[in-house]
């Protein structure tokens, strides 16, 4: 299936989570003089307008990195990203949000590199055109989760991968948990960032199951929602999954996370959820 587009949901509270997250993993690697690898297996379009198009029928932005625009109590953790987004936007008005490829860019020095794989068509080639002129990065209409595996273990031995489908099949939440362990086999130095929606729970808990079991060390996993499970359509929550983190990164969103379940929840029904699924 190809219908999902991610600029319907660009900004929103999940990707604020991503995307803090993602801010913390590339920071510390830049601490090194050494390059870096990112490949991102669904990169999307890399930079959505929030003023037209898809972005403006549900305006999910508005409970995301609007609500987080012009605070000034922000974490750390929070502010980091919140000033990266702010740098896109230097007229100081909340017009362009970048999707993940857009954040690695930003943060990546002149000897990183960077993979970007989508294969719905438009969204390729928005993406495409956004980032060719850039020696640095690399896009390919393809499956990330099944064409990026001959790319690990990366040249540089330093490596951040981004897994963030869609989920719009059922079976995805197989998929990325087998993809992982095949990664991980390759490239077991590797980071690795695995995005998942709560929209039905049993879902979610089959993952974590799944990673938990993998023989993978060391798994972090930071849930925010901002309300409760439910049976209803639509995702009430999320979960990043981080596989050989940044020592820094578990005080970060233990700063993090329970703010913007504060300040993100809806009718005070926001919650967060950190566990070390592994070790």
């Amino acid at each position: 299936m190809l219908s999902y587009q991610h600029a319907y949901h660009a900004g929103n509270f999940a990707d604020v989570l991503k995307h803090v997250v993602l801010v913390q993993v590339l920071t510390y690697l830049q601490k090194k003089d050494k390059p870096f690898c990112y490949l991102d297996t669904h990169a999307g379009a890399g930079r959505y307008r929030l003023t037209v198009g898809g972005v403006q029928k549900n305006k999910e932005y508005l409970g995301g990195i609007g609500k987080l625009w012009q605070r000034g109590d922000l974490p750390d953790a929070v502010a980091s990203y919140a000033d990266l987004i702010k740098q896109l936007n230097p007229r100081g008005h909340l017009s362009d949000y970048p999707g993940s490829p857009s954040i690695a860019l930003r943060l990546s020095g002149n000897q990183d590199r960077l993979f970007l794989y989508e294969l719905h068509p438009s969204e390729y080639r928005q993406l495409n055109d956004f980032f060719m002129e850039d020696k640095r990065c690399k896009a390919f209409h393809a499956d990330g989760l099944k064409d990026s595996l001959g790319l690990l273990p990366p040249q540089e031995r330093r490596g951040v991968i981004l897994i963030d489908p869609s989920y719009e099949i059922k079976n995805d939440y197989q998929a990325v948990a087998e993809a992982l362990k095949a990664m991980y086999k390759r490239f077991a130095t590797g980071c690795y960032l695995l995005w998942c929606p709560v929209v039905e729970r049993k879902r979610t808990r089959y993952l974590e199951r799944a990673l938990h079991s993998s023989g993978i060390g060391n798994i972090q996993l930071f849930e925010l929602g901002i309300a409760p499970d439910s049976v209803e359509f639509g995702m009430t929550a999320c979960c990043m999954f981080v596989v050989n983190p940044p020592y820094t990164l578990l005080a970060g969103m233990q700063n993090a996370l329970p703010w913007l379940a504060d300040v993100l929840g809806e009718l005070g029904q926001g919650h967060y959820r950190i566990e070390q699924l592994s070790k």
